[in-house]
C-alpha cells in the first residue's frame, strides 16, 4: 500500500537547543533506516517551508501508523495522509 504523507514541522521556539538537536539527530537516523528498509522510498522537501512530502510503502495502515508514531518529531508534526492507487491513465501501469 502506498501513502503520500505531508509532514509540517512545528518545533516550539523555546525548545531547549540540546533537546532540539538530539531529536533531529534521532529523526534523521530513524528516517534513513526506514528508507534503507524500503518503507520510505521517497522524500522531498517542500520549498520555502519546514515540511516534506513523503511516500511510504507499507503492508497495512496500522504499519504506517506505527512508523509515523515512532518518528522522534511526531509530537511536533502536522500530518496529512493520502492513500494512493494507480491511475488508469498512467502509461507505465
Amino acid at each position: 500500500m502506498l501513502f503520500a504523507v505531508t509532514m509540517r514541522v512545528n518545533l516550539p521556539p523555546d525548545l531547549d537547543p540540546t533537546v532540539r538537536d538530539a531529536t533531529l539527530a534521532r529523526e534523521k537516523a530513524y528516517s534513513q533506516e526506514l528508507q534503507r528498509a524500503g518503507k520510505w522510498p521517497h522524500i522531498w522537501r517542500i520549498a520555502g517551508q519546514y515540511a516534506n512530502l513523503s511516500i511510504f510503502e507499507v503492508d497495512t495502515i496500522e504499519e504506517l501508523h506505527q512508523l509515523l508514531w515512532n518518528l522522534p518529531l511526531f509530537p511536533y508534526l502536522n500530518l496529512e495522509i493520502h492513500p494512493l492507487t494507480k491511475h488508469p491513465s498512467d502509461i507505465s501501469a
